[in-house]
């Protein structure tokens, strides 16, 4: 398991703390970047990549850019019923208010850089809509936006995989249409990648 890391103090306060999202339960943002934002103080950090994380690429977040001692678990299209049952259920166990912290993967640019990815946005929102089911639904402003992504597409979820840049790179490379398509099959998958334990 790759070591944890927590943010050097001088990185920590170099981010504004409204874009912390601090003084809300379920904060949202993108990728390495947005999860040193997020994620110090978070209980909770839900890594979305709905067409990684084994569903069809092996790609996996670098454990030690996400700061904080909180669990972070994996999350896409297919189980963001099971992760809301997850968190609801370590918040039990914490026995208090859970922060939970969700983070988008987005892809990858040529240059190396994250680029803005649809699915990862639907999937971040299905995730928001499914804790909101089960009673966590003090959500900042980019949360909300992501749930309403999700619930205004929802029908066309699976189309929009498909069609979506990252989804043509892949038909590109080879993968069928069907495949990725049964990435944005919601409620499929039952279980919870833990990526990292909590360790507080």
């Amino acid at each position: 398991m790759t070591e944890q890391s927590t943010l050097p103090t001088a990185v920590a306060s170099a981010v504004p703390a409204a874009h912390r999202q601090a003084k809300y339960q379920v904060r949202f943002d993108w990728a390495a970047e947005g999860a040193r934002a997020v994620a110090e103080d978070a209980d909770i950090v839900v890594w979305v990549d709905a067409l990684g994380d084994g569903a069809i690429d092996a790609s996996a977040p670098d454990l030690a850019a996400i700061p904080g001692f909180g669990a972070v678990i994996a999350a896409g299209l297919t189980n963001p019923a099971a992760v809301a049952e997850w968190v609801l259920a370590e918040q039990v166990r914490l026995g208090r208010r859970a922060m939970i912290s969700i983070v988008a993967a987005g892809g990858a640019t040529a240059g190396g850089s994250t680029r803005f990815a649809v699915e990862d946005l639907l999937a971040a929102g299905a995730v928001v809509d499914a804790l909101a089911v089960v009673g966590i639904d003090y959500s900042s402003p980019e949360a909300a936006a992501a749930c309403a992504a999700f619930t205004g597409l929802r029908g066309a979820v699976a189309h929009l995989l498909t069609a979506s840049a990252s989804g043509q790179d892949l038909v590109s490379a080879g993968v069928a249409p069907a495949r990725i398509a049964s990435a944005g099959r919601a409620g499929t998958v039952d279980e919870v990648d833990v990526l990292r334990a909590a360790t507080a």
